[in-house]
């Protein structure tokens, strides 16, 4: 792997707040980085603070926001971007990322919303990236997202994500478990998907589980262990790409420690695998 490409290396975990003691009482070795929400830490003071500050001094932790709804109609909220440009000097973070969604229009609607995959889209929300990572001064990461219906579909799903990349000329993150989502609910073919993915944009990848609501509807939770399909595709992912920096989700049903790890240490079991059935030959071939 070219560590020298990415702004974080290995396998990371999410960090949230119901396992912070027990990882800070156990340090896990075999985690090479970390992602929380900076909306969950901006302003956070007090023992918590010194808690978090614990962790970013002992591992690279990324930020992954939730709200900052680039597809929204409402303005952007630039007040916001201003305090986690303030966090992430604090602590030192490698790098930040949000959802290619909405979540707001004049007050939060806790779901992410798909962006119609239009022209204008594409323009509305690269012009909207371009200003964000002026405000920050620095590149962020979009990540591409499952989606239940797409009203007033013009273009494909890849198209729209590959268009507003290039346009805002912003970073990826690769959500391995969301493909894979899509790809049933929306009947595609998630390798010939991976392929048209900017590879050189990419920041590093999610892999998560997910809930069977039917044999054709599969929805995006991070509250379950990580399917063997998805590992698969994982695996095939590294075949298009090289090997990548990738984070396990898991936002709640949060299992013991030991088991949480686990799913960490597959992670690097593939990796691991991939590196030595490749040794030699091109990382991009």
């Amino acid at each position: 792997m070219n560590n020298k490409q990415y702004p974080v290396h290995g396998a990371g975990l999410g960090l949230r707040r119901s396992i912070m003691e027990s990882l800070a009482d156990q340090p896990p070795s075999q985690v090479g980085f970390m992602e929380v929400a900076p909306e969950n830490w901006i302003g956070v003071g007090g023992a918590l603070g010194k808690q978090f500050s614990a962790f970013t001094e002992k591992y690279p932790v990324a930020l992954h926001g939730l709200s900052l709804s680039i597809g929204s109609p409402a303005p952007l909220d630039e007040a916001f971007l201003y305090k986690v440009k303030k966090l992430i000097k604090q602590h030192n973070i490698p790098c930040y990322s949000d959802h290619l969604s909405y979540c707001s229009d004049d007050g939060h609607l806790y779901d992410l919303m798909p962006i119609p995959f239009t022209e204008e889209a594409v323009h509305y929300v690269a012009e909207r990236i371009r200003r964000t990572q002026d405000i920050l001064e620095q590149r962020i990461a979009m990540e591409n997202v499952s989606y239940y219906a797409a009203p007033a579909k013009e273009m494909e799903e890849i198209d729209f994500i590959n268009a507003v990349i290039n346009e805002a000329d912003c970073d990826f993150l690769l959500d391995v478990n969301n493909i894979y989502v899509n790809s049933i609910n929306h009947k595609y073919d998630a390798i010939e998907f991976l392929k048209k993915l900017p590879a050189e944009r990419v920041t590093y990848l999610h892999i998560a589980g997910h809930y069977n609501e039917a044999e054709d509807i599969i929805v995006d939770t991070h509250g379950a262990d990580v399917v063997d399909p998805v590992w698969d595709l994982l695996h095939k992912t590294y075949d298009v790409f090289g090997v990548m920096p990738t984070l396990l989700e898991r936002d709640f049903n949060i299992p013991p420690i030991p088991e949480l790890l686990s799913e960490v240490d597959t992670i690097i079991e593939i990796q691991n695998k991939w590196s030595k059935q490749n040794a030699g030959s091109s990382q991009h071939g």
